[in-house]
């Protein structure tokens, strides 16, 4: 819901940048985590590796903020129970497909993709509305197709982008998901602490499943955890890139509308464009993997130009309330 309170509302928009710093991080330390389990796992498959990567994370997050208030912290409304399961659903879909398809797409280029849901987020409360977005939203729309185009390096001959490109481009709608989700006016009362463990609980059981499903052997459950790079690398995304940044999420997106939290979110791609141009060196020397540092290449300073002007054109248009 949007704030009356401007003071609460510039405090909002900081906590939630503060969110996109974190999960901008998060893009190419994953991209490192995948490149140093298929060294540690070489027979595992890349779900397997996937699921193992986001698994712990999400695993850890709860059980963290289990012992952070083992007394006060176990009583849930119903409202609870429901919004943080469905949040929880909608984020292990979209994280998964985004982990996976980090594998074959660069950090940033996966950052910028992801971003699709900001143009989808009005488009799709217009529609349920049934009202015109206007012309903003579709000028905007168009340019972060042409971006997107360009960025997943768009085969005009056969029509197709890469697996990477696609599994992103798919993550967003469930993103987008996760946010309308989170923006629900009948969930006003719902704790973020509350909310936000049912939804790391949920994420992590549901990862956790499909890990002991996928995994080709007990060995390969435990290996990882032989390795220092990958424990700490695990514990970075799991206490910023988890607990931070989808605590912030939790407690204070709903101070805004939807549409203004989808915009805001935007900043993520440049915050993990950034970070992909000088952190995987590091991560590659420290884990003794090949990631070399992304370069700013034309279709990336293109493709993110455009997809950031169409951001910013929304941001000026006035916002609805989601």
């Amino acid at each position: 819901m949007t704030s009356d309170l401007p003071q609460q509302r510039h405090r909002a928009l900081v906590m939630l940048l503060l969110a996109t710093l974190f999960w901008g991080l998060s893009f190419p330390v994953v991209k490192a985590m995948g490149l140093l389990q298929a060294k540690i796992l070489p027979e595992a498959s890349t779900w397997f590796s996937t699921l193992y990567i986001v698994a712990p994370r999400f695993v850890l997050a709860a059980a963290l903020m289990a012992l952070w208030r083992p007394r006060a912290f176990w009583q849930f409304t119903a409202g609870e129970w429901k919004q943080g399961l469905m949040i929880g659903c909608f984020g292990a879909a979209g994280i998964l497909l985004q982990n996976d398809g980090l594998r074959y797409t660069a950090a940033s280029t996966s950052a910028f993709l992801t971003q699709l849901y900001a143009i989808l987020i009005p488009v799709y409360l217009a529609v349920r509305a049934r009202r015109n977005p206007g012309p903003t939203v579709w000028v905007c729309g168009a340019l972060v197709l042409a971006g997107v185009a360009i960025l997943g390096r768009f085969d005009w001959q056969s029509w197709q982008f890469g697996r990477g490109e696609w599994e992103t481009l798919l993550c967003s709608v469930f993103f987008m998901g996760q946010i309308l989700w989170l923006d629900k006016k009948e969930y006003a009362a719902s704790r973020p602490a509350q909310l936000s463990f049912i939804a790391f609980a949920t994420q992590g059981f549901i990862f956790a499943v499909l890990a002991l499903i996928a995994t080709p052997g007990v060995t390969a459950l435990t290996a990882p955890w032989t390795s220092a790079p990958w424990v700490i690398m695990t514990l970075i995304l799991t206490i910023f890139c988890t607990l931070g940044a989808y605590s912030l999420m939790n407690a204070w997106q709903p101070k805004i509308s939807a549409t203004e939290a989808g915009l805001i979110y935007c900043v993520e791609p440049i915050f993990g464009s950034m970070m992909a141009l000088f952190l995987p060196a590091w991560l590659s020397g420290w884990g003794d993997v090949d990631y070399p540092n992304e370069m700013a290449t034309f279709s990336l300073i293109v493709g993110g130009t455009l997809i950031t002007v169409a951001n910013i054109l929304i941001q000026l248009r006035r916002p609805r309330a989601g």
